[in-house]
């Protein structure tokens, strides 16, 4: 089971450029050297186990375009930001 923990600066910095909270406690899942659909399951896995305050930061080398219906079927937000080293989908409970 995953554990919740608070963000380095690096994850603080870069939900801040989003509309998740900045304040709940987050996890970070870094799925940037796994092919498909493997950052899709894992991603899915770890929010069914994540409470529903939990801020999931998730690090993929590619914008995770079959994750974002799914998501929205179960009722998360999420925005993704690119940065120089990978795409960052923060994902939270509406």
């Amino acid at each position: 089971m995953a554990s919740n923990h608070q963000p380095t600066e690096q994850v603080a910095a870069l939900i801040s450029e989003t509309d998740a909270p900045d304040d709940a406690p987050t996890e970070r899942l870094d799925v940037q050297s796994l092919g498909p659909p493997k950052p899709l399951k894992q991603t899915l896995e770890l929010l069914a186990d994540l409470d529903d305050d939990t801020v999931l930061v998730q690090f993929n080398d590619r914008a995770p375009q079959h994750l974002y219906p799914k998501l929205e079927d179960r009722g998360y937000d999420f925005e993704s930001v690119e940065t120089e080293d990978a795409t960052v989908t923060v994902i939270w409970r509406r």
